[in-house]
């Protein structure tokens, strides 16, 4: 088969290998909408990886902690229900992009953005908590 070049293509594939997306045509399409706001966030954050000059990046990525990746944070708690996952008590991999969008900042990976800057989305938390807590999640991270 031919190689699949996009990475929200391939984990809708895996996830339908792997019983993690789900078979509904609509929630599937909800969780893909959630896979491209990951990409979008990615995006939005990503130019500011390759600023040089050190002022220039405090002061965007300062912004981005103070606007936009607040917003972003509040529009995906709308999407998470009670939980802890999207989908309720299921994973998906929808769940460990936010997962792995999130932990990007909890670790404190990118200067000048509080590793907190997502705190105020208890929903996107508790989520990223129970990803980590994943036992599937937990055997894979152990193998690292």
């Amino acid at each position: 088969k031919p190689v699949i070049g996009q990475s929200n293509a391939i984990l809708v594939f895996v996830g339908r290998q792997h019983d993690l997306h789900p078979q509904d045509p609509f929630e599937a399409a909800r969780h893909e909408s959630i896979l491209q706001y990951v990409e979008d966030m990615r995006a939005t954050v990503g130019p500011t990886m390759r600023l040089t000059d050190e002022a220039e990046k405090k002061k965007a990525r300062e912004h981005l902690a103070t606007t936009y990746l607040p917003q972003w944070g509040a529009t995906i708690e709308k999407h998470i229900g009670d939980g802890p996952f999207l989908s309720g008590s299921k994973i998906s991999v929808a769940d460990i992009k936010l997962y792995m969008g999130v932990q990007w900042f909890r670790l404190g990976v990118l200067d000048h953005i509080p590793t907190n800057v997502f705190d105020a989305s208890p929903k996107l938390m508790r989520l990223h908590d129970a990803v980590a807590e994943h036992p599937r999640v937990k055997d894979w991270r152990a193998r690292f």
